[in-house]
């Protein structure tokens, strides 16, 4: 069980979040970005399963204490669009990166709806991170260049995903392809969110463990 952290900014403000101390031979860092439901259990469960890994990880509280309940959708759309995605890239995103580089070794970063889209910007606004594994989120196109993006990236992507479509992964895809940059897409034949075991009617056992299995693989390849 990791804790609740204050952690400074690079522009001097202080941020906090749930730190989880790795487990065993520290592997490296990880920042976890949360779902559009704020800081909830699943995130903090999460941070735990990669300490259990070996990884120090930490999720950078993007909502500032707040936590959607799973059936209010509206709110939880209303929270995200409210987000200054690049500030909270730019701020307490990198601020937990630098929080886990200060303890020594390389530090990725991991995403999940919401913060798949966040992962994708960190891999190309901020410096400190080594790689990077978007699941089920990515931004706008007009938000980023493919070309800037600089860190190994791997992205799991839902098939029945009404959200971040198929086709905008696609599209991403042929982009980074495009600019010749280092970045792996999976595709499953499931719904958005399968990885989150909090909710029954889109979690699915055998994609989660796949997707797993390939994210702890490429952390261990990146920064171990």
């Amino acid at each position: 069980m990791g804790q609740r952290i204050s952690f400074e900014q690079p522009d001097g403000k202080t941020a906090e979040g749930y730190l989880a101390a790795a487990s065993g031979r520290r592997r490296g860092g990880l920042v976890v970005i949360q779902e559009w439901w704020g800081l909830q259990d699943q995130i903090t469960g999460i941070c735990d399963r990669l300490a259990d890994a070996g990884f120090e990880a930490l999720a950078p509280d993007l909502y500032s204490g707040a936590v959607i309940p799973y059936h209010d959708i509206k709110s939880a759309d209303h929270e995200m669009n409210a987000l200054d995605f690049r500030d909270a890239t730019d701020q307490a995103s990198r601020g937990a990166a630098q929080r886990l580089l200060s303890s020594g070794g390389k530090v990725g970063i991991t995403g999940f709806c919401l913060g798949g889209i966040i992962t994708v910007l960190g891999a190309c606004r901020i410096p400190e991170l080594s790689c990077g594994v978007a699941y089920y989120g990515l931004p706008s196109p007009d938000d980023y260049d493919p070309a800037d993006i600089r860190i190994p990236l791997q992205g799991h992507f839902a098939l029945e995903d009404n959200w971040c479509k198929p086709e905008h992964v696609d599209a991403f895809e042929a982009a980074v392809a495009a600019a010749k940059k280092d970045v792996t897409i999976y595709r499953y034949a499931v719904k958005h969110g399968f990885v989150n075991e909090q909710l029954p009617h889109v979690f699915d056992r055998a994609a989660f463990d796949l997707a797993w299995q390939r994210t702890l693989a490429f952390f261990g390849q990146h920064l171990d």
